[in-house]
């Protein structure tokens, strides 16, 4: 399992929190100095099943700093993934890779549905 994350993020660092104590096993990815390459985000993409804006990390300053939020109805699917795979923190984190799932964000009742981790 890779855990892409952003070490200095307080939700991340819940995230992993999370997952230890669950007993998960998993590789931690910085985002930020190792990002996601284009080839990486869009397998993910298409494994997760969710709309691609969903991998934007819709309040970070990056994604501000850039007025993607007026920007990117008008960008290609391409083109949203190769800004992405250019810049790790324009990426909603953390982000939890498993072998069946693709999970941007930690919202814990679906990480417990993907971990199969009972409540």
């Amino acid at each position: 399992m890779l855990f892409l994350h952003y070490p200095k993020c307080t939700t991340c660092q819940k995230a992993a929190k999370w997952l230890a104590d669950q007993g998960a096993a998993f590789e931690a990815r910085d985002i930020k100095s190792d990002n996601p390459t284009l080839a990486e985000l869009t397998e993910w993409h298409r494994r997760s099943g969710l709309p691609l804006k969903r991998f934007f990390n819709t309040s970070g300053l990056q994604y501000r700093a850039l007025g993607l939020k007026d920007k990117l109805a008008d960008m290609s699917e391409e083109e949203q993934l190769s800004l992405l795979a250019a810049d790790g923190m324009l990426v909603k984190r953390p982000l939890l890779v498993t072998e069946t799932a693709v999970l941007p964000g930690f919202k814990e009742e679906a990480w417990r549905e993907a971990l199969q981790v009972r409540g």
